[in-house]
């Protein structure tokens, strides 16, 4: 029968009034040598009609009855030594104020209270200790597990998963040898993590949690490889971020994401300067609810903001940061931040000039564009000119004209010696952000060059699961293809420090860390799913139309100048000719007609022959934006396979990628 509450706490009180009758007796009976003659006999039952009632009330008064015995800790045991201190201060407070002979002598006022401590401390212990094996005991489908790490998050982790039903630790690995022998929580440190594997040939045990969420990304890696190695399902704890932050708690595991093993060192932001330049600021972000614009606006919310204008195209990505800001769980995290939700089109300057006077922002952080280079490369070249060009300059001209500070546009690594249809159009939405800033001065300009980013919609990761789950095989264009990737909230932060570090026509390049070449990134997502790359095979398709076989932070003319922030720099990119702005400004009011004229067709054509001339049409069509991106990128290459690095040009790329 389970008691109430009430019940249980009326027990615990019962309890401990027992416990002071049979410690101030037992007191009198050590300090007599096992023997309690008269008169002290009379006087240790006199005195305990009324020490008992004094030390109950103590101990009410102190709330030691509001914790639970199962999950008594070291906070417990500190709160009942200080109440049976106060109440041994108390009894002898009385006796001195009796002013005659109690018959008490001195000794007992010593040992009464140490006793009745360890009764009340250890009774709660044992009754815990009890509990929690009588559960691991009868809890006979819990999964063995071990535990990799022996730090602070291991031993708080443990502690969950003793009194968890469904896990039972088999042991902890740890590469301390000085910890090796040692128990946390009564559970055995076993050896080094390279010893994983034998241990795992003599255990039950099917996974393994990292538990060393403070540790390099490197060591992380290397114990998911040995526990994949030897056979173990991989398990981890929350980011040391997120612990640290009180967002989650350790013994919140869960599957280890591809984040966890190419993650990097944590960004070190100045939040200081970031507050006095977004706190309180009406901040604008475009394309706010794809997989950057949405982060960003995650980023500046803790920043307090007086108002986020959630610029966007989709209604459905709109709604759904729109509901993601709604929601109780982000007001409590970050409070409740006003946020204007606009659908829109940045190539609409009449709605972006409605927007802007409306909200009047301080800062435009522009990230709306087309980012996906194979779909970008057939058929949509001129869109894709027409929104990541015409929505940038429409954009920025929307912000001069408004008065804004700050306009921070979100650029690519693709844009560096670019041979696809992508990336040449984001080199040149930063020559036209250059060429403002020359003509603005009261805009201060922002570019941000960056790589891929893990898990953002459209990107290899979501693909590479699905790919998994189906089965396989898992698709890889070409063995040799490497990229650059960053987790989407390191982007997003340094976006921020990069546009409260820019003083106007900069283009700051975020270090990238080491590039991966994307086969590896596959065989890692494979044996993380718990496969062997015999039971998913992977395939390689071939590069698409557009792909590079590797990206690169600057160009064959560029040069990078250094940053107060490590994880910064600046490129000295070529200058832009004078009379650019017109010469582009004739072309996509050209190209923008010539689609809307493409557009009028003969209703009466064959539907054969109509398909056939629309074919030939965009291609001649695709083939002609090309032709005009070149004439604007001198250095756009539109080729299958990209020419090699230029000399000379790999150890400034190793710098600008520190």
């Amino acid at each position: 029968m389970r008691l109430s509450v009430r019940s249980r706490t009326l027990l615990a009180f019962v309890h401990d009034v027992l416990a002071a009758g049979f410690a101030w007796c037992a007191a009198f009976w050590l300090r007599l040598n096992l023997d309690v003659p008269e008169p002290f006999f009379s006087a240790m039952i006199q005195s305990l009609i009324w020490v008992v009632p004094l030390q109950a009330a103590v101990f009410w008064l102190f709330g030691l009855y509001r914790g639970i015995w199962r999950y008594a800790s070291l906070a417990d045991i500190q709160r009942i030594v200080f109440a049976v201190a106060v109440a041994a201060m108390a009894v002898a407070m009385v006796l001195m104020l009796q002013g005659r002979p109690t018959g008490v002598p001195r000794s007992v006022l010593i040992l009464d209270p140490l006793l009745l401590a360890m009764m009340m401390g250890g009774s709660r212990m044992l009754y815990r200790m009890w509990r929690e094996r009588r559960g691991a005991r009868s809890n006979g489908n819990a999964r063995a597990v071990f535990v990799l790490g022996a730090g602070d998050a291991a031993a708080s982790l443990v502690k969950e998963l003793i009194r968890s039903p469904e896990w039972r630790v088999a042991g902890l690995f740890d590469d301390d040898s000085e910890k090796h022998g040692r128990s946390i929580h009564g559970v055995k440190i076993l050896g080094s993590i390279d010893q994983l594997n034998v241990a795992r040939a003599m255990s039950p045990a099917t996974h393994a949690i990292i538990a060393m969420p403070a540790s390099v990304h490197q060591d992380r890696r290397r114990a998911a490889d040995l526990a994949t190695a030897a056979g173990l399902q991989l398990l981890t704890v929350p980011s040391f971020d997120d612990l640290i932050s009180g967002k989650v708690t350790v013994s919140q595991i869960r599957a280890v994401e591809l984040d966890d093993l190419l993650g990097r060192d944590p960004v070190v932001l100045d939040s200081a300067a970031l507050s006095g330049w977004l706190t309180d600021r009406v901040v604008m972000v475009t394309g706010a609810g794809g997989s950057i614009g949405s982060e960003l606006c995650r980023q500046i919310a803790r920043f307090k903001p007086r108002c986020i204008v959630m610029f966007e195209a989709s209604e459905f990505a709109l709604y759904q940061i729109e509901q993601e800001f709604r929601d109780p769980e982000f007001k409590r995290r970050f409070g409740d931040i006003e946020i204007a939700t606009v659908a829109g089109d940045v190539r609409v300057p009449a709605r972006l000039a409605q927007v802007l006077s409306r909200w009047r922002p301080t800062v435009v952080l522009h990230a709306a564009a087309y980012k996906h280079v194979p779909l970008m490369e057939t058929d949509n070249c001129g869109e894709a000119v027409l929104n990541n060009v015409s929505g940038t300059w429409a954009v920025a001209r929307a912000a001069v004209a408004a008065g804004v500070e700050k306009f921070v546009l979100i650029s690519t690594d693709k844009a560096v010696n670019p041979t696809n249809v992508m990336g040449a159009t984001k080199r040149l939405a930063e020559m036209v952000c250059e060429r403002l800033q020359e003509a603005n001065p009261g805009t201060c300009f922002v570019m941000v060059r960056f790589g891929n980013v893990l898990g953002s919609a459209g990107s290899v990761i979501p693909k590479f699961r699905a790919q998994i789950a189906a089965g396989g095989p898992v698709t890889v264009t070409d063995p040799r293809i490497t990229r650059f990737f960053m987790s989407i909230p390191e982007a997003a932060q340094l976006v921020l420090q990069a546009g409260l570090m820019g003083r106007g026509g900069e283009i700051f390049v975020l270090d990238m860390g080491e590039a991966v070449r994307i086969s590896d990134l596959a065989q890692q997502m494979i044996r993380l799913s718990g496969f062997s790359e015999d039971e998913i095979r992977i395939e390689y398709t071939g590069l698409r139309p557009g792909e590079k076989l590797f990206e690169e932070p600057l160009a064959g003319d560029e040069h990078t100048l250094p940053t107060p922030h490590p994880k910064l720099r600046i490129a000295q990119a070529r200058q832009v000719p004078a009379g650019f702005l017109d010469r582009l400004d004739g072309w996509l009011l050209a190209l923008q007609k010539n689609m809307q004229a493409d557009a009028q067709t003969d209703p009466q054509t064959d539907a054969q022959a109509k398909a056939a001339a629309e074919a030939q049409a965009g291609a001649q069509a695709d083939a002609a934006v090309r032709q005009h991106l070149a004439s604007f990128v001198p250095e756009y290459r539109p080729a299958a396979t990209p020419p090699l690095p230029a000399p000379g040009l790999e150890r400034e790329r190793a710098s600008a990628g520190r």
